[in-house]
Formats: structure tokens, sequence, C-alpha cells
């Protein structure tokens, strides 16, 4: 290879870094795979001049790839979407704590990660989906399933569909549920979780919305928007189904349901931190938060941002519901007691 064809190599290697570093991008690591996200994003290159470039993986994608990238990673904003992979990134400092007066502001102490010792915060929740109990409405009174608690109560054995129990969606309400009651109460609840169990954990949320209704099994829980989508749905099928299964916020005379989030942070290594930081400012603002929030029908995180969904009303006809206010970071904080209780007790 010539010399000139090496130089001119170099100089497009250079010319790349130089794109992914430039003043008006914003590089964005993303695993919120809504096509209605796009949109989002276009408003806020419209808004700011700062094109956003996007790259796609699942959670545990990207916080390999961060790892790997070390130093020379181009991110500069992350956005996943569960507290305990937000909170896996923080504890392995791929995050960069940071003050924001606008975040700060309106989005509830709750829903962030706990302070640095200088004061910073590693991660914002940006919208929040309910981890809830779908009940076959011919098979079941929804009174008899009003708390998380009667998931393992004895008159649902062989009754109970769930996904693996180290999805980090269940690892969230598990280590909510372990906060709530003790790790010693937990475990003994997750015991007759297993009991109550009509089949081995599989499959997704929707699977376990679809085997209720088929009556495969009695009682089953879901991500809240899950099933949203399938009363939103254009399909007959999907519609059959959500008419089949009714729905329980748990509860709601105790601590509350149980809130997961999608959330953002910003790159440890980031090379455009001031772009960074007003990206995750405008995902935090109301038209932004119904925007991201609607597109996969959650609720919006920010304070005073209302919603108005068709299938999240009709799924709390319409009313407001009690959520719990533990600290997000509290739950993640819990993971390695989960996961170890989860193998005494032979749950996957």
């Amino acid at each position: 290879m010539s010399k000139i064809l090496h130089t001119l190599i170099a100089a497009c290697a250079v010319a790349a870094a130089g794109a992914a570093y430039a003043d008006g991008v914003v590089n964005l690591y993303s695993a919120r795979h809504y096509s209605t996200d796009e949109a989002l994003y276009d408003g806020f290159t419209k808004a700011t001049g700062i094109k956003v470039n996007r790259v796609d993986a699942d959670d545990a994608g990207i916080l390999a790839r961060l790892k790997a990238e070390g130093t020379a990673s181009p991110a500069d904003v992350i956005l996943l979407v569960d507290a305990a992979r937000l909170y896996r990134g923080e504890v392995d400092g791929l995050f960069l704590p940071i003050r924001s007066k606008v975040l700060e502001d309106v989005i509830p102490t709750n829903l962030r990660s706990a302070p640095a010792a200088d004061g910073g915060i590693s991660w914002f929740g940006l919208s929040t989906r309910a981890r809830v109990i779908v009940y076959n409405k011919i098979k079941v009174k929804p009174q008899d399933v009003q708390t998380y608690e009667s998931l393992a109560d004895p008159k649902f054995k062989g009754k109970l569909c769930i996904r693996s129990g180290s999805h980090p969606y269940n690892l969230s309400l598990f280590g909510a549920i372990t906060e709530h009651m003790g790790e010693q109460q937990a475990e003994t609840w997750l015991k007759g979780v297993v009991a109550n169990l009509a089949r081995a954990p599989k499959g997704g949320d929707t699977d376990q919305i679809k085997a209720v209704a088929s009556g495969e099994c009695d009682i089953a829980v879901s991500n809240s928007y899950y099933l949203a989508r399938m009363i939103r749905s254009n399909k007959p099928e999907d519609v059959a189904v959500a008419n089949k299964v009714g729905v329980v916020f748990p509860n709601q005379q105790s601590w509350g349901t149980h809130m997961n989030i999608a959330g953002g942070a910003i790159a440890r290594h980031t090379k455009n931190q001031a772009n960074a930081v007003k990206f995750l400012e405008y995902l935090a603002s109301p038209a932004a938060q119904n925007y991201f929030a609607n597109g996969n029908n959650e609720w919006p995180a920010a304070k005073g941002v209302q919603l108005d969904n068709p299938a999240l009303k009709a799924m709390t006809n319409g009313k407001p519901f009690k959520s719990e206010t533990i600290p997000i970071s509290a739950v993640g904080a819990n993971m390695t007691k989960v996961q170890q209780m989860l193998d005494r007790v032979g749950f996957n």
C-alpha cells in the first residue's frame, strides 16, 4: 500500500473521530427500540441544532460495550430500560455523575440515583411502568389478588405464570419487595411464589398475559405497558386477549404498586458533556416527557406532567393509583441478595 494511501486512510479516520466528537452532536447508546422515539430525537435537533447519532442494543450489550471501549468510547448519553441495569452501570463506574438544576427540580428523588460524594447524580428516571397482576376474569376474583403477597397464597398453587426470576423486571420487583419486607420475609414469600407456579418460568410478559387468557394459568405478573399495547393493538387477536383478563395495581392499601423506570445517564468518558446534559434535560421537558412515555405506554417521570393515554386510563378506570416511594436506587442495591435468594428457593 502506498504512503499516500496510508495518509488518506489516516486522514479519514481522524475525520470520522472528529465527527463523533463534534460540537454539534450527541452520541446516544439506547436500549429503547421504539420507532416513536425518532420524532423525539428530531425535535431535539430542531430545537438545538445538535444532531443525535444513535446506536441501538439491549441493556446488557450496551453495558458490555462501554466496558470494552473504555476511554475510547464515543458514547455521550446512555438510555436503559430498567433500574437494576442502571444501578449496575453506576456500580461499574460507567456513568458520569452530574449536577443539573433542571433535572434535579423535575425528576423525583426516589426516581434517580443516590448522590455521589460531590452531590452528582449518576442517572435519572425518565419514564415509569407499573409491575401489575393480571388475572383471568372468569376464574379469579379481583379482591383475591390485591397485593403482591397474594401471589404466594396457597389457594393459587399451580395457577401462577411468570417470566424468569432473573430477568431484570422481576429482579427489580423482588428487590423492591425485599426493601419493603426485609430479606427473611421476602425469601419466604419467594418460596410461596415458586410453590404456586403453573409451569417453569419462561417467555416474556406478553406470553404471561396470553397464558392467563388461554387458561394455562389463572394469574400472572406483567409490566403495565405490555397489556396497554394489546388494548391499543390493531390486531383483533390481541384485543381479544386483553378483554379476557383483568388487571390489579397491587398494594394500594399498603406501600403502593412497584414502579420500574427507563432512565438516562451521561457516559463516563463523554466527549460532548454539555450536549449530553442538554439532551437529558430535553427528555425531561413536559412535551418530550409526554412523547417519550406515550410511545411505549408508560407514565412520565417528571413532576406535574399529565399523560393522556386511553389504554392506561382504561387500566385504572381513569383514576390515580398509589405507587411505591422507596428509592429506586435501593431496589438496585438489593440485586445481589435477590439473586442469592432465587438460587436458594430454586426459582428458575
